[in-house]
Formats: structure tokens, C-alpha cells, sequence
């Protein structure tokens, strides 16, 4: 039982010939150990788990690749957890999660509920929030303000010599803070309020078909328009082409994620870019350093965004 143990948990121990025997009985035996009892003795489970609102689309594929590939090196597996843009579902999974004991939890976002908040500090288990800001956060945070992407767009529109603005926004509250920052934004440099279309997240290619529609409809002269998803942009591209609008010359159009989508488009889509891989990969290094007894070397970073000028733009 010993050897065996040891050819599980520390083949370096053993020699190849045991090494191989024992492999083969485990395959012979369908054998899979029982990780949660070694978890208990260990006080580790090896296991990190992440949530995001949606895996719909790719806006959060950079980050669960370098997510996954980063603690894979590290020991540690993924388990990935789809909350909706619902806080009572997302109170339901922290409770199931935190009920297994995982080295770490990863969130999309910062707003939680009060409840949601405090099963995860009584917790003590490592927790990182991505993709959003915040001056409290649990415990780790990797930075990205919505209201800084929201307000950048809209200067970029209007330095590109668009004045008639227009926001197409998901009704999640990230989505919220960029339309509401970008209107803002527009209205402090003089610029007459932005028309501003909430749809329901996650947002969809069909939406923005639907949002163009509803934005000609309103009878305003609209020549530049946020869509805060790119499959939203997409949209609004199709709909401009079926409907004979050029774009940019009658209509320039923003969008959000730099999914693959937005490059390959045509015209292609400017966008903004949030660095997903660099989430995963630090938000990895960060739960690793907290599971092994040790703060990492700031508990809040900086994720920044930049926007990415192409053709529609």
C-alpha cells in the first residue's frame, strides 16, 4: 500500500519498473484516488475554481486558457463555474464551491451580493476578482475600470470627428458603468446626450442587427455608436451593410473584447482590448502564492485596456 501511495502522490520515488507496474494496475482497474480524502488529510485540494458570467462567445477564453495553463504548471486543476449575470445563482455557486474547499476561487467582477460577500470572507480561501474595480476588494483584485474604457471611447469617437453619439449596452453592470461613463463623457465636451439602447446580457450578433434598426428608426442622426460587446458590433456592422449605411464614413462603430471576430470582420472592428491572458496568468500566480502560506507582491494590480484602431473606426 505504501509503494503504491508513493507511485501516486510522489512517482519520483519510486523506479520506473514499480512506476509502470502499478500504472497498469490502476488502468486495469479503472482506478481514479479519492482526492477529496487526501484533501482532508492535506488541507489542500489542488483544485481552483473560477466564475464567469457567461462562456457564450470568447471574452473570457484568453483568460481561462492562461488561467488553466498557469496552474496546470503549477499543481493545481480548473474548475470553471458559469454564474449568469444572476447574483442569487452566484450566492447559490459560492456556497456549493466553498463548501469543497478549493485553494482558490477567481470572480468576474466585484459586485456581489452583501451575503455573497461575507460567505467569502468567513471563507478564508484565496479569492482574486478580475475584469472590474473597486476600492474594497475581499481580498486580491486585478483592476479594469469600466468607467476609464466607457469615457475613452467616447473621446476616441469624438477625436475622430463623430459629435452624434450612440451607446448599445448590455444590462449587466459592467456593461452599465461603460454606457454610462461614455455618455458622460460625451456631454462634458459639449456634445449633445448620446441616445443609449440597453439590451439584455449576454448580448448577441442579433441584438446588434436589432439595436442599428432601433437607432434609425428614432429618426437621430447618429455617426458614431458604442456597442459594449463586439458580437453587438458585429451586428451593427451587418445591419449597416444590408441597410447601405457606410462604415465609418456615415457610422463608426466601437466595440468591446477584441474577440477573434473583430479582426476578421469586414470592415474590421475597432475594439477595446483587455488583456485576458495577463488576468489568468497573474490571477494563477496570485492564488498559488496565498495557497502556499505567502502574499503576493501587491494585492491589487493594474490590468489596463487600450483600444484597438481598425477599419470601422
Amino acid at each position: 500500500m505504501i509503494t503504491v501511495s508513493r507511485a501516486i502522490n510522489t512517482p519520483q520515488q519510486v523506479s520506473p519498473a514499480t512506476l509502470e507496474k502499478v500504472n497498469a494496475a490502476i488502468a486495469a482497474l479503472g482506478y481514479v484516488p479519492n482526492l477529496m480524502a487526501g484533501a482532508l488529510r492535506l488541507s489542500r485540494s489542488h483544485l481552483v475554481t473560477v466564475l464567469v458570467p457567461s462562456v457564450a462567445g470568447s471574452l473570457f477564453a484568453g483568460m481561462l486558457t492562461a488561467l488553466t495553463e498557469s496552474l496546470d504548471a503549477r499543481g493545481y486543476q480548473l474548475m470553471v463555474g458559469q454564474s449568469g449575470y444572476d447574483v442569487p445563482r452566484e450566492d447559490a455557486l459560492l456556497r456549493a464551491i466553498i463548501g469543497r474547499r478549493p485553494d482558490g476561487i477567481v470572480l468576474t467582477g466585484v459586485m456581489h451580493s452583501p451575503q455573497g460577500r461575507r460567505l467569502l470572507q468567513a471563507s478564508g480561501i484565496p479569492v482574486v476578482e478580475t475584469w472590474d474595480t473597486t476600492a474594497t476588494p475581499i481580498d486580491m483584485l486585478l483592476s479594469v475600470s469600466h468607467e476609464q474604457i466607457g469615457a475613452a471611447v467616447s473621446r476616441y469617437l469624438f477625436e475622430a470627428g463623430k459629435t452624434r453619439l450612440a451607446v448599445l449596452s448590455g444590462d449587466d453592470e459592467r456593461a452599465h458603468l461603460r454606457a454610462a461613463s461614455y455618455v458622460r463623457a460625451a456631454l462634458a465636451m459639449g456634445l449633445p446626450e448620446p441616445v443609449a439602447l440597453y439590451l439584455p446580457a449576454p448580448t448577441t450578433h442579433a441584438q446588434g442587427r436589432e439595436g442599428l434598426r432601433a437607432l434609425r428608426r428614432s429618426g437621430k442622426d447618429i455617426d458614431g455608436v458604442f456597442c459594449t460587446s463586439d458580437l453587438m458590433a458585429a451586428g451593427v456592422l451587418t445591419e449597416a451593410m444590408v441597410q447601405g449605411v457606410d462604415v465609418p464614413g456615415q457610422l463608426a462603430v466601437v466595440g468591446f473584447g477584441d474577440m477573434d471576430i473583430a479582426a476578421s470582420m469586414s470592415p474590421s472592428i475597432t475594439s477595446v482590448h483587455v488583456d485576458g491572458a495577463a488576468i489568468g496568468a497573474k490571477a494563477a500566480e496570485m492564488i498559488a502564492a496565498r495557497a502556499g502560506g505567502q502574499r503576493p507582491a501587491a494585492s491589487i494590480v493594474e490590468i489596463g485596456f487600450r483600444i484597438v484602431a481598425r477599419e470601422s473606426a
